[in-house]
């Protein structure tokens, strides 16, 4: 066990998280909503530092990251657990297990920050990535891990729902470089009642990391009969223009799993739509995943000539030097090295 960061002591030993922007406030021998920190007699512990549950060496495309360090390795980990319960949620085994109900305590062992930063050096990685599950619920592992690897020359990239405090993202910001953020909804019913959660807290997430300096692309999984519709999928691409027209979307294809296993794959006409949409509303960087043949490339948005050509998780072509076409000598948005 180790003890939490950002919460505080309240009367009767209860304490205050605010970690995330579920402010849960817990009781002794209590857990909060994500089922891995708990409360021993008023003091907040994480139950997940140095146990990863999963740990790979991915390309970073698969975080989906287009714009930062393309065609490199990310040394990729995840403890168990979330602060969201979505029912179309693709990593629900290790997602919506909780150490409270005894999960996870298995797992690979302990394996400390050093092991990590070292494991990712050795397999030639430029970046750490703090994926499958939600980062926010493992912080304390995951920013111990991030101040290790920043000397080392190595990036730190959080994929995440976004639902954490202002806090948890001033803490983490002299260590973290890129994130790719879930943007589910754009309606907080939908969040409330398909996530647990709410929408104007992810909102908040990607101004801040906007304004922080970090390099931010935004991921929608567009679930048929859920988010499909064009004015909410016209709401999201509106919101991402409004902040910057050249942040990356990445619209991505949901097949059935978990407690959405009876739905549809989301249909190419879908797609097609939400990829329309978000020309319209002035996007410059607009990618299609989990489906082949409707936009992984990237172009320059001067000459349209091919910069990055990608299949799968593989880059093919790359035409990019020093962050500039190479055609035209324009300035492409990014970390490109």
């Amino acid at each position: 066990m180790t003890e939490a960061l950002l919460y505080e002591r309240l009367e009767d030993n209860k304490v205050h998280c605010f970690l995330c922007a579920h402010h849960c406030k817990i009781l002794p021998d209590k857990w909060g909503f994500c089922g891995v920190r708990q409360n021993i007699n008023g003091t907040l512990y994480t139950q997940v530092f140095g146990k990863p549950i999963a740990m790979h060496v991915d390309p970073i495309e698969k975080k989906p990251m287009y714009h930062f360090l393309p065609g490199s390795s990310s040394f990729s980990l995840a403890t168990i657990g979330c602060n969201f319960h979505c029912g179309f949620c693709q990593n629900w085994e290790i997602s919506q297990a909780r150490v409270k109900d005894g999960a996870g305590l298995e797992g690979t062992g302990i394996v400390l920050p050093e092991t990590i930063v070292e494991s990712a050096l050795k397999n030639k990685c430029q970046s750490i990535s703090y994926t499958y599950t939600e980062p926010t619920i493992f912080f304390e592992y995951a920013q111990a891990i991030a101040k290790l690897a920043k000397p080392r020359g190595l990036y730190n990239i959080f994929v995440t729902n976004g639902y954490m405090s202002r806090d948890c993202l001033k803490m983490i910001r002299p260590y973290l470089d890129a994130a790719n953020v879930d943007l589910k909804f754009f309606k907080d019913g939908s969040y409330r009642r398909v996530c647990s959660g709410s929408l104007s807290p992810v909102l908040d997430s990607i101004r801040l990391m906007k304004e922080m300096g970090v390099w931010v692309e935004i991921t929608t999984l567009i679930v048929p009969g859920e988010n499909d519709s064009g004015p909410e999928l016209k709401d999201i691409a509106d919101f991402i223009a409004g902040l910057d027209k050249d942040m990356p979307w990445h619209i991505s294809r949901f097949h059935p799993d978990f407690e959405f296993g009876d739905r549809q794959a989301t249909p190419e006409a879908t797609l097609k739509k939400a990829l329309d949409i978000g020309k319209d509303a002035g996007l410059t960087y607009i990618y299609v995943g989990n489906v082949l043949g409707l936009g992984n490339d990237t172009y320059c948005p001067e000459c349209k000539k091919l910069l990055i050509k990608r299949e799968v998780f593989e880059v093919l072509e790359y035409n990019i030097k020093q962050g500039k076409c190479v055609f035209c000598n324009s300035a492409i948005k990014g970390v490109f090295v």
